[in-house]
């Protein structure tokens, strides 16, 4: 009975055979025109290059789409001279495994079409310390960001807020929160727009705001790995609650920079902002931050470890201009 089970199991599954003679039974759920990726009871998910794939059955009737174009519906066989067959209802195709560009199930949505589809995705974070004895210290950072990533452009909304207090002192009482647009109009440039607003109540900033708008260049753009540049126009402001310390109110540059390394489970991010005034290059913020990101048992949490900087060239009295802030955060990715 047992034997008759797997025999039943196996003839209702998808077969892949691969170069080096390997068969594999399974389920195939995607076909990207490089990749076939086949579900299994036995090992999850397996990614097998497609360019190693001499033999593809399909048990059930499934949209096809080849790198031409053309869309079928119908049963994938192996054929002659390493060929595959789709048989369908509107006739039959003979073509080869590196044509197929996609494939899905009957009912579904084409991937492509998927893929052109804005989706939003969520973090929150948070990172709590605390030390007695010797020293009395603790703080609490939290943060939020929504980001909705469309074909062409990407919205971020995002706050973040950090308290620290060290002997009994306040050493950080800082709120930031914004939104950054960019659009990609011709290939890798694109134009942004950003804005954002907070308070350092430790450096004595009662308010601040900077907004921008400008051009961006991808340098890098590949899957695993993205440098980009901006350039552009923008307003700073500065309020100070010490009157003795002058407002800053100017129109200034905006540059950044924003590059991204993901590697098998982890990710490198490094992001750096640079503001100066028209009037007085000598009066600017800079801001620095770099961390390393890595999964944690739950594929949503995440543990990064980093370091962010923060110049402002003009401070109050007795106010240090850089902030170095080490942090270790939790985040919570869904979507």
């Amino acid at each position: 009975m047992a034997l008759f089970a797997a025999i039943f199991n196996c003839a209702r599954a998808d077969v892949i055979e691969t170069k080096s003679g390997a068969r594999l039974v399974g389920k195939v759920s995607k076909i990207t025109g490089e990749e076939i990726t086949l579900s299994t009871d036995y090992a999850g998910d397996i990614a097998i290059k497609q360019s190693e794939v001499v033999s593809l059955r399909t048990d059930e009737p499934r949209f096809v789409r080849l790198s031409g174009g053309t869309v079928m519906a119908g049963v994938v066989t192996p054929a002659a001279d390493g060929k595959i067959q789709i048989t369908g209802a509107d006739g039959v195709i003979t073509t080869s495994i590196d044509k197929v560009a996609a494939t899905w199930a009957l009912g579904a949505t084409d991937p492509a079409i998927t893929e052109l589809a804005a989706k939003w995705t969520y973090e929150a974070t948070a990172d709590i310390t605390g030390k007695a004895g010797n020293k009395q210290q603790s703080g609490a950072a939290i943060g939020a960001r929504a980001k909705r990533i469309g074909p062409t452009d990407t919205l971020q909304f995002y706050m973040a807020y950090n308290r620290q207090e060290s002997f009994g002192v306040i050493s950080a009482d800082q709120f930031k929160a914004g939104l950054d647009f960019a659009i990609n109009y011709a290939g890798r440039k694109s134009w942004y727009v950003r804005d954002e607003a907070g308070f350092d109540r430790v450096k004595d900033i009662e308010l601040y705001n900077v907004a921008a708008t400008g051009v961006g260049y991808d340098f890098v753009k590949k899957p695993r790995h993205v440098l980009t540049g901006r350039a552009g126009l923008g307003f700073r402001y500065e309020g100070y609650r010490d009157p003795a310390t002058e407002d800053v109110k100017s129109f200034g540059f905006d540059f950044g920079l924003h590059h991204e390394y993901t590697f098998s489970d982890a990710k490198l991010i490094n992001d750096l902002t640079y503001v100066p005034a028209f009037d007085d290059f000598s009066t600017y913020r800079a801001v620095h931050e770099s961390y390393f990101e890595v999964p944690l048992a739950s594929p949503r949490w995440k543990l990064r470890l980093g370091v962010t900087n923060d110049y402002t060239s003009q401070t109050g009295a007795g106010v240090e201009k850089l902030d170095t802030t080490y942090f270790s955060r939790f985040v919570l990715n869904w979507k």
